[in-house]
């Protein structure tokens, strides 16, 4: 293509519009996209927009990816967001040293163009177009809406931005602004209305007014995050900003629903996008993957955005069956947006924190912070390697005595007998509520036996290092101390079941469906596992370990090179192919960590195998990759390929109930001064397990630290009592619930 020439990667609605208009003005357009059945209609019958009863149609050069290698000059991506890394795979070895690619997509993605590309040649975009691909080749218009372009940061308004404004004008009212970033969060408070309303099947317009509460909560809360941000808001077609802020009277808010809902009604494009995929396509959504952005921003500055992730978890369930959309789940989020914080969907939780009570357990477990640190150091010099079957069960002997001695006896007890890994402990302690509060914990740990020969317990002020005191030796003691606390000042608490497992680190294999069951007899968990930087586990990545194996045909690569069929050669390949199923948009890795293959140089290899670790953050891209790996195929007819493995722990996702039950967490913690944050990680843990058995899971609440599975790990003296108090306020607060 020519310098002069546009290549729009994303032939969908707003790639399809903007280069229908852009080729009939009379530029030259290239499109690429991945759908092969749309880009073979293009090819043959030309692009065509459908408006009203009316089709016209325009000539476009058209390729899928693998069919087109020139270099590409004025980029123009409209890509889902989720596909954005993979479309700048292909971009950018063929991106010209003074192209630059602009970002026609939903979501926030110009500063991951700009990690692949440089500032300098990413260009920032709005786009507001409501329109559908409706058939192979065909656009449906849904009416004009806003486009505005400009340069990243704010930067003043370019000499290129002014050229491709005015080639833009062909399309609608194309603008050129210095402040696109007003404009994309502007749009992410009315995109997470739309959103909401996918929950449902009915038109926008009605959905929107309909519910009022739901709706101006969810645009409130993206705005809150904005606000902390200093990002000023720009009003676009007939959506004004300003009104959907917290504290805004209430009339203002009303007329301006009611405009924007009138402006709806005349769209011919009556149900959104994200309604589309889920109904019609029966695909995932990428709105999942735009508001990452916004959680990452609002965790980042302390902003609760409980009704946002409601729509997204919400969303998230419709990916794997559509036809659960219903009006009811509007109607809960309208009781969301209108209740306190701790009043939750689900009623799990009536209890609310006491500032007396956060007072007296604060004070008195200040006054045992030495005791707590005895009791680590005590603890930490048991050696509990998880591969050492003989020093678990002494570790673990070890900590029924001290639990008597801590606790005094249990209700109950049961110790579960393992072969090759550590026993399962399981106490159970009484306390208000018929069903108990699950504290789940591992003893065992990722360091060898000897360790603490060589590096044994340290404590140098408020720091504390040694083997397992950051994971996950401290939340253990802290766990016990909480209880400590309510029985010495006479507060309630709940039922508790203790659970501890001594093969967490080795993926729980002989303990998970122990702790499944536990879980299903319990109202909501606490995972002692440690803090991410301080905060709370609300999102784990689930963990998939697959091996695969290609078995070829040997023969003498010198003598008889084309007799053999190499399965080095054939698990190439696959590895190609395995590394097109990353999505880091969509939280999504894949990593082939070990391979192995052939016996000598001079024979073509009969065997090779590779090992692959992979992450995911939802359960349908979980259900994608698992139906892409059993999927695979031989290149070489004359080779076979088996998959094998599984997923080691299921997704963690932030469900409503795990938000109610962080939200209680927070607010227990503002009653003790301390700010609690939320953090979503891609490691896993027991937690991935309960979440998955449907029960609420805090996790995370263990030590403050860092360095797991690292000779610089270490846990804060202070961090244990502040800790201890949290879950102490938290126990104290279910029991009244």
């Amino acid at each position: 293509m020519s310098s002069d020439s546009y290549t729009v990667v994303g032939a969908g609605a707003i790639g399809g519009t903007l280069a229908f208009s852009l080729a009939r003005a009379g530029h030259r357009v290239q499109l690429i996209d991945t759908d092969a059945a749309h880009v073979r209609a293009i090819r043959e019958q030309g692009l065509t927009v459908a408006r009203g009863g009316q089709r016209e149609s325009v000539p476009v050069e058209a390729a899928t990816p693998d069919a087109y290698d020139g270099t590409v000059h004025r980029v123009l991506l409209a890509v889902k967001a989720q596909a954005t890394e993979a479309a700048l795979d292909w971009i950018v070895p063929r991106l010209a040293p003074d192209g630059w690619v602009v970002s026609f997509q939903n979501g926030f993605n110009e500063e991951l163009i700009e990690n692949r590309i440089g500032p300098e040649r990413t260009v920032a975009a709005f786009v507001n177009i409501f329109a559908d691909v409706i058939e192979p080749g065909v656009i449906l218009d849904g009416g004009a809406g806003a486009l505005v372009v400009g340069e990243c940061r704010g930067a003043a308004v370019s000499e290129r931005v002014g050229a491709l404004v005015a080639d833009l004008r062909s399309w609608g009212p194309a603008v050129a602004s210095d402040n696109v970033e007003g404009y994309l969060w502007a749009k992410a408070g009315f995109g997470a209305m739309l959103a909401a309303t996918a929950l449902a099947d009915a038109p926008m317009a009605e959905l929107i007014d309909r519910h009022p509460s739901a709706m101006h909560a969810v645009a409130g809360e993206v705005f809150d995050v904005a606000d902390a941000l200093g990002v000023e808001l720009e009003a676009f077609d007939a959506f004004e900003p300003g009104a959907f802020r917290r504290g805004t009277d209430p009339a203002v808010r009303r007329a301006a629903t009611g405009r924007l809902t009138a402006w709806l009604a005349t769209q011919s494009k009556d149900r959104s996008g994200i309604w589309r995929d889920l109904a019609v396509r029966r695909r995932p959504v990428e709105v999942t993957t735009h508001y990452a952005e916004v959680f990452a921003q609002a965790e980042r500055h302390g902003v609760a955005t409980p009704v946002l992730r409601s729509v997204i978890d919400g969303l998230r369930e419709l990916e794997r069956d559509p036809d659960l959309m219903a009006e009811s789940r509007l109607d809960a989020l309208d009781d969301l947006a209108g209740s306190p914080a701790l009043v939750p969907l689900t009623g799990g939780y009536a209890g609310s924190p006491d500032r007396e009570r956060a007072t007296a357990l604060g004070e008195w477990l200040d006054a045992h912070r030495e005791e707590m640190v005895d009791d680590l150091a005590a603890y930490t010099s048991q050696g509990s390697a998880s591969d050492d079957r003989e020093a678990l069960a002494a570790c673990l002997t070890w900590l029924r005595g001290w639990l008597d001695g801590a606790l005094g006896t249990p209700q109950a007890e049961e110790v579960l007998e393992r072969e090759r890994t550590g026993d399962i402990l399981i106490r159970r302690y009484p306390g208000a509520g018929d069903r108990p509060v699950l504290l789940l914990g591992h003893y065992d740990t990722v360091w060898p036996t000897g360790t603490l020969d060589r590096w044994p317990f340290r404590r140098d002020g408020d720091r504390i290092t040694g083997p397992g005191v950051f994971d996950m030796k401290a939340g253990l003691v802290q766990a016990v101390w909480a209880l400590r606390a309510l029985d010495a000042l006479g507060l309630p608490r709940p039922a508790c079941t203790l659970m501890l497992n001594g093969d967490e680190e080795t993926g729980s294999l002989t303990s998970s469906e122990d702790i499944v069951a536990e879980a299903r007899n319990s109202r909501a968990a606490l995972v002692f596992e440690a803090a991410a930087d301080g905060a709370v586990k609300t999102a784990r990545k689930g963990v998939g370990l697959f091996t695969v194996t290609v078995t070829g045909r040997e023969a003498h690569a010198g003598l008889d090179p084309q007799a053999g069929a190499s399965a080095v050669d054939e698990l190439a390949h696959q590895i190609v192919r395995l590394a097109d199923l990353r999505d880091l948009g969509a939280g999504t890795s894949l990593n082939v960590g070990v391979i192995e293959g052939g016996t000598r140089s001079n024979v073509t290899a009969g065997l090779a195998v590779a090992r692959l670790d992979v992450r995911v953050a939802t359960a349908a891209e979980q259900d994608r990759i698992g139906a892409a790996l059993a999927g695979l195929r031989p290149v070489d007819g004359r080779t076979s390929v088996e998959v094998t493995g599984g997923w080691n722990r299921p997704v963690f996702e932030r469900t409503p109930a795990v938000a109610e039950l962080a939200e209680l967490a927070r607010s227990c913690a503002a009653e003790l001064g301390c700010d609690l944050r939320e953090a979503a990680v891609g490691g896993a843990s027991d937690g991935n397990f309960v979440v998955a058995a449907g029960v609420p899971v805090l996790d995370g609440i263990g030590a403050v630290g860092s360095g797991a599975h690292a000779r610089s790990e270490n846990t804060s003296v202070a961090g244990m009592v502040e800790r201890a108090a949290l879950t102490a306020m938290v126990l104290t607060t279910l029991s009244d619930g």
